[in-house]
């Protein structure tokens, strides 16, 4: 059997997808597994174990309806027996359309149910990778008992002296405040006084890194790898450190999925949904003093500012990190 997989655009998606991927190995061991993705995200695909080809797809190359079509068409001729569409989007239903897969799989939304052969209605109150798998469980009938988010490192851990951090997201309300981040960060190294700091960040997030580093006590032992890894290069350095403090972001899904231990502190966004999946040394810190926690807004309207994350309680944080550091 030939199976192609139109995996989500983000990655932290992408990353709790692999939860879906192991359970679709499960249910069909002698199948031949294939996947489209993002461009921007390919590198991930290379650590997810049992794909046979990875198909990267750029918007800027295929852009509308008639772009990802024509992106479709060109995978005709694999004649795939299914398909399965993780994302929501019309544009991905329009794509496997075009492969004309034997049966198209996904989960119901208004405007693209025709495009799909078997469309369901998406589960409430799962967790994100729960909701990936339902979609299996739904089209098979058959319940999946084994499920886990992992993806396989070239590096192995060394467990260096090393601790990980990233203050970003793609969403401002879930970003850790200039002035939070600089406080937080010399809390850190004053506390920690035999521990190296890594900061990562993407390209575009560099220039907001550069700031939080400026005048930073202790800069000799901090690392900028902001703009200077791409995401294998990430995953090798999560993999080596002790531990890794993050925002809700797909960096915090990374190191969760490789196994290294994981404070994630939540600001914006709803943790029974989209924390990192895997609860063995996984430690989620929210303030938790706002009626509006949590909401799922990207800016936060009534502040201006996250306050959510500027009211994080650094004991919290600072103990966190320590019973990983202590037990790493």
């Amino acid at each position: 059997m030939k199976i192609l997989i139109r995996l989500p655009n983000w990655l932290g998606d992408v990353v709790m997808s692999t939860a879906f991927i192991g359970a679709v190995q499960q249910l069909y061991p002698d199948s031949t597994l294939d996947v489209i993705i993002k461009k921007e995200l390919s590198g991930i695909a290379e650590l997810i174990p049992g794909i046979n080809t990875i198909y990267s797809f750029s918007k800027s190359e295929y852009s509308g309806l008639s772009g990802v079509y024509r992106y479709g068409k060109k995978l005709k001729s694999e004649r795939y027996d299914l398909f399965f569409c993780l994302p929501d989007s019309l544009s991905s239903a329009v794509m496997g359309w075009a492969t004309k897969a034997k049966k198209r799989i996904g989960f119901r939304k208004e405007g693209r149910n025709f495009l799909l052969t078997n469309s369901y209605k998406r589960p409430s109150e799962l967790h994100r990778a729960d909701e990936y798998v339902a979609l299996l469980e739904l089209y098979s009938d058959k319940k999946i008992a084994d499920r886990a988010v992992k993806l396989a490192s070239d590096e192995k851990p060394a467990r260096e002296n090393l601790v990980v951090l990233n203050f970003n997201s793609e969403a401002v309300s879930r970003r850790m405040p200039l002035d939070k981040g600089k406080q937080l960060l010399q809390t850190l190294t004053t506390t920690f006084k035999n521990v190296r700091f890594a900061m990562v960040g993407s390209p575009k997030e560099k220039e907001f890194i550069d700031e939080l580093l400026t005048d930073a006590l202790h800069g000799d032992r901090i690392e900028n790898f902001a703009g200077k890894t791409n995401l294998k290069g990430l995953c090798e350095i999560m993999a080596s450190a002790k531990a890794v403090l993050t925002t809700d972001s797909g960096p915090a899904h990374l190191a969760n999925s490789l196994g290294t231990p994981t404070i994630v502190l939540f600001g914006a966004g709803d943790e029974r949904n989209t924390a990192p999946y895997n609860q063995q040394h996984l430690h989620v810190i929210r303030a938790g003093k706002l009626e509006c926690e949590p909401c799922v807004r990207n800016t936060c309207k009534l502040y201006g500012i996250p306050k959510c994350m500027q009211l994080l309680d650094e004991m919290k944080i600072i103990n966190a990190l320590s019973f990983y550091l202590h037990h790493a």
